[in-house]
């Protein structure tokens, strides 16, 4: 067994699911150098939602961060998160336009492009793989993990074999919701280690309190690497922390040989940040617990806040619990996608809608329509022909 190999994740997922994108350029710059020197298989540090943060809120050129990163990143691989034919956005864009940005991201400094469908439609991620490929980059193709009748452990192998025949080099289990409990993890990253003959990687969210137990036993079932954030940053709806798993792992022979001075030197950076972006009120504490009801639900925490907030604007908050109840029924009806963006929204609106209406789909936006439809690609399981 090769050491295990992590990806820090500090410089986007972590930041993107504690407060909602919003670190600066200039905030992550003291600190890549560090980063850099810690022996990182990569540092995720764009895509998702940072493009769309970047212009929206924080009046920044996202490709101009991208080049600074890469600027002072000499050793380190960077990574990028990419929805597939939806790119950054939360529409399906023509194939010219999928392979030209793929092209312009990896000239402007990417090496590994994470690539995923809501749906796993393998559609959906073809073109982003080709292009990247095409142009030399590290294509991850990610099978969205979910829990349904339909996701049993021979859809996830067949996804990943089917990724793996367009060419992806490298297999992501996203676990978005933090869904994956540390036995079902075992049995699936050893079912795809049999299956398939190329890295796989797990990449999961801290919000219901599995997460370090899932990856220890993700890790004895021959994962080759696994994302984290450093410590401040971490737990809650982020990532398991780096600096406990280094050490549980250290003398091991899955040691990753990290130094956890130099770990903690990188935290103490990111300590009085904490406090600030707490201070602005951009990190709820609330988000950096342990939420059982993602277990109970099988919501992703960042949906969870979502639906507190639509329920918010309708002076409903009383209905959370019913609309709680309701998000599983529209799942099944929607033929049981994961909840990852975009349909992640779609179901959780089309559940509000359905609780504060009074009557289920009386109401009902574009974008549950184009669900239904197939704009999207093809769900999982058939649509419920009660809503056709």
């Amino acid at each position: 067994m090769a050491k295990v190999q992590i990806t820090e994740t500090v410089l986007r997922d972590a930041h993107q699911s504690l407060i909602a994108t919003r670190m600066k350029t200039e905030q992550m710059l003291p600190i890549i150098e560090k980063l850099d020197k810690v022996g990182y298989f990569s540092l995720e540090c764009w895509g998702g939602a940072t493009f769309d943060a970047s212009l929206r809120f924080l009046d920044e050129d996202p490709w101009e961060r991208l080049r600074i990163i890469r600027k002072g990143v000499k050793n380190t691989k960077l990574q990028m998160l990419l929805r597939g034919q939806n790119l950054l956005g939360y529409k399906h864009y023509a194939d010219d336009v999928v392979e030209y940005f793929v092209q312009k991201s990896i000239a402007n400094g990417i090496d590994i492009i994470r690539i995923f469908d809501a749906l796993n439609d393998i559609r959906n991620i073809e073109t982003a793989i080709k292009a990247c490929k095409k142009e030399k980059g590290h294509a991850q193709a990610a099978v969205s993990y979910t829990i349904s009748p339909v996701h049993d452990l021979e859809h996830f192998v067949k996804t990943a074999k089917d990724l793996v025949d367009l060419g992806a080099d490298s297999i992501c289990i996203k676990d978005m919701a933090g869904l994956l409990l540390p036995y079902p993890a075992y049995d699936l990253v050893k079912a795809l280690k049999e299956n398939v003959n190329i890295p796989i990687q797990l990449h999961t969210h801290y919000t219901s309190g599995v997460a370090s137990m899932t990856y220890l036993k993700a890790i004895e079932a021959g994962v080759d690497i696994v994302d984290c954030a450093i410590s401040p940053m971490a737990m809650g709806t982020s990532q398991p922390p780096t600096e406990p798993l280094v050490a549980s792992l250290k003398g091991t022979e899955y040691d990753t040989g990290f130094d956890l001075k130099l770990l903690s030197e990188i935290a103490d950076y990111y300590k009085p940040l904490k406090e600030e972006f707490i201070k602005q009120k951009l990190l709820d504490v609330k988000v950096m617990g342990v939420d059982v009801n993602t277990l109970k639900y099988q919501v992703p925490g960042g949906m969870l806040s979502n639906l507190v907030s639509q329920l918010k604007q309708s002076n409903q908050s009383d209905k959370f619990e019913d609309v709680l109840n309701e998000v599983p029924k529209v799942r099944a009806d929607f033929g049981y996608p994961p909840l990852v963006t975009p349909t992640s929204q779609i179901v959780g609106t089309q559940a509000v809608l359905n609780v504060i209406s009074g009557e289920r789909y009386k109401m009902v936006p574009k974008e549950s329509k184009a669900l239904v439809k197939g704009e999207y690609g093809k769900t999982p399981a058939p649509i419920s022909k009660e809503i056709q």
